[in-house]
C-alpha cells in the first residue's frame, strides 16, 4: 500500500467509519512529545496523526466484528445479558457493559489464583508429611503411622492422573512419599496408618451445588488430606468415597505393603496426638505451578482446597467462608472492584456466585500477559480445556484464555497475541445461553476468538506518514 498524505486523513476516517456503520469507539487523547515544555501539538500533528487513524480504524473494525458476535441467536439471552472488555496495554479498545454481574462459572478461578498467588506466594509448597510417636528402631514403628495432611489438591498415585485425558499430569507422587518412608528405615508397623485431616473442616461439598457435579466427577469430597481427589475408583466413572482421610491412608497402606513394609492394622483416620517425630515427607510443586494447572485444566478440586488453604493461614479457619473473605481483602489490597464479586465457593460451580468482566480484565491486568496466572491460561487448540478447541481457526496458538461453562453460562477470559503491538486483554460472560449449553457455547467462544485474532485490521501506522 502507498504512503497516504496527511490532508487526506479526516476525509479517510470519515469515510470509513461510515463504511463501517459502527458507534465509533472512544479514542484518548495521545500525550505530545513537547508535552512538557507546555505547548501541545496540534490534533492533526504529523507525529501522532497516523497512530490516532490507525488505531481509531483497528477499534471501529474489532468492534463491529465482536457485536456480530453478540448478536449471535445461538446466544439466546445472552444477547442481552452479557459482558465484554478488551483493552490493549490498559487503554480500552471495546466495551460492552463491563460493570454487569453475572454468573462466572469456572471464570472465578481467576480470582482465587490471584488471591493464593498474592497471598500465600509462588513459591511456596504444601508438605504432607508422616509421623510417629517414635522413629523406627530396627526398622520397626512401633505403633501407629501418621499421615497429616497439609491440602496439597494434586496428592496422587500415577495410575490416577494416567487416567485424564491431557497429559502430562502435575502431581505430587504418593509413591514418592512411600519411598521416602521407606528411605528413613521403616521395615514394619506393629500399628495402623491414621489420616489425619484436621488442617481444614470437613464439609465435602457445598450443599447448594447440584449433586450432579459430585455423582459425574467434576470435584470430589473436600479434605485437607485426599489422595486421587477422594476418588475410590476413576475408570470407567469416579466413585467419591465418604472418609477421605481413610481412604487416602487406606491407598498409602497398600503401597506400603507393596514396597515390602508390614503394616499390621486396618488403615483409619483421627487426630494425630502432640509429641510426635516426623518420620518422611513429600513436598508439592511449588503454587505457581499448581495455580496454572488449575486454570489450564480447571480443576474444582484444587481451587476449592486452596480457597480453604487461605482460610486456615490468614483467618485461623480452614474453611470456605474464611478463604473468601482472604480473597476478597487481596481484591481490595490491590484496589481492584470487589465490589462486583459475590462468591461462595472458589471454583465458580456454584450457580449464585457473581461477577463482572471488569473484575477479570483487571485480575489478569493485574498478573500481566507474563505473569503466573497467564502462564496457566490454557492455549487455543494446544493445552488443557482448550487442546481440542479452535480447530482451523487463527486463533490457534495465540489465544489463551481461562473457559468458564455452566448450564446456560458461557465465559472466556485471557490474552491474544495481536497482529501487531501488545497483547489484548479480554474478558467476556454471557448468561441465559440456550440448555443443552455446550455446542452454542463452544461456537460462541470460537467466534469470540477469531474475531479478536483479527486486531488491528487497519493500515500500520507507517503506511500512513505524510510524503511519496
Amino acid at each position: 500500500m502507498g504512503r497516504w498524505f496527511v490532508p487526506g486523513l479526516l476525509a479517510l476516517l470519515a469515510a470509513g467509519l461510515g463504511a463501517l456503520a459502527v458507534r465509533p469507539p472512544s479514542v484518548p487523547p495521545l500525550v505530545p512529545e513537547d508535552a512538557a515544555s507546555g505547548v501541545a501539538a496540534p490534533v492533526l500533528s504529523v507525529r501522532r496523526a497516523p497512530v490516532a487513524l490507525s488505531r481509531y480504524v483497528a477499534d471501529a473494525r474489532l468492534a463491529a466484528r465482536l457485536d456480530e458476535v453478540l448478536a449471535d441467536p445461538r446466544l439466546g439471552e445472552g444477547r442481552a445479558r452479557h459482558c465484554l472488555v478488551v483493552r490493549q496495554d490498559g487503554r480500552v479498545v471495546v466495551e460492552r457493559q463491563p460493570e454487569t454481574v453475572l454468573v462466572p462459572a469456572s471464570n472465578l478461578k481467576l480470582v482465587t489464583a490471584l488471591a493464593v498467588l498474592e497471598r500465600l506466594g509462588p513459591e511456596t509448597r504444601l508438605e504432607t508429611v508422616v509421623r510417629a510417636a517414635h522413629p523406627a528402631r530396627d526398622g520397626v514403628i512401633d505403633g501407629d503411622l501418621w499421615m497429616i495432611g497439609a491440602g496439597d489438591p494434586l496428592l496422587g498415585t500415577k495410575d490416577y492422573a494416567d487416567s485424564f485425558v491431557n497429559q502430562p499430569q502435575l502431581r505430587t507422587p504418593l509413591e514418592d512419599l512411600v519411598a521416602a518412608v521407606v528411605a528413613a528405615g521403616v521395615r514394619e508397623v506393629r500399628g495402623s496408618v491414621r489420616g489425619d485431616e484436621s488442617r481444614y473442616d470437613t464439609q465435602r461439598f457445598l450443599p447448594t451445588w447440584r449433586r450432579s457435579y459430585m455423582s459425574e466427577g467434576h470435584v470430589g469430597p473436600e479434605s485437607a488430606l485426599a489422595v486421587n481427589d477422594g476418588f475410590v475408583t476413576f475408570r470407567p466413572r469416579k466413585v467419591a468415597t465418604s472418609e477421605p482421610a481413610t481412604h487416602a491412608a487406606s491407598v498409602f497402606t497398600d503401597l506400603l505393603r507393596a514396597s515390602g513394609v508390614v503394616v499390621a492394622g486396618a488403615p483409619g483416620q483421627g487426630t494425630a496426638p502432640s509429641g510426635q517425630v516426623k518420620v518422611a515427607s513429600v513436598l508439592s510443586a511449588p503454587l505457581r505451578e499448581v495455580v496454572a494447572a488449575m486454570i489450564r485444566e480447571s480443576d474444582n478440586n484444587t481451587a476449592e482446597l486452596l480457597t480453604k488453604e487461605l482460610g486456615r493461614r490468614f483467618a485461623r479457619e480452614g474453611s470456605t467462608a474464611a478463604g473468601l473473605g482472604v480473597a476478597r481483602d487481596t481484591l481490595a489490597a490491590a484496589d481492584l472492584p470487589v465490589a462486583d464479586l459475590t462468591a461462595v465457593d472458589g471454583s465458580g460451580l456454584d450457580r449464585s456466585d457473581r461477577a463482572s468482566c471488569r473484575l477479570f480484565a483487571q485480575v489478569l491486568a493485574e498478573d500481566g500477559p507474563d505473569g503466573a496466572i497467564a502462564a496457566g491460561l490454557a492455549v487455543a487448540g494446544e493445552s488443557g480445556t482448550l487442546s481440542q478447541r479452535f480447530v482451523g481457526s487463527p486463533a490457534v496458538g495465540r489465544l489463551r484464555a481461562k473457559t468458564g461453562f455452566l448450564d446456560g453460562v458461557v465465559g472466556l477470559s485471557g490474552w491474544i497475541d495481536a497482529l501487531r503491538g501488545s497483547d489484548l486483554l479480554f474478558s467476556f460472560m454471557a448468561n441465559g445461553l440456550p440448555v443443552p449449553t455446550e455446542q452454542p457455547a463452544q461456537h460462541v467462544q470460537e467466534r469470540l476468538g477469531a474475531a479478536l485474532a483479527t486486531y488491528p485490521e487497519a493500515p500500520p501506522p507507517e503506511e500512513l506518514v505524510p510524503g511519496a
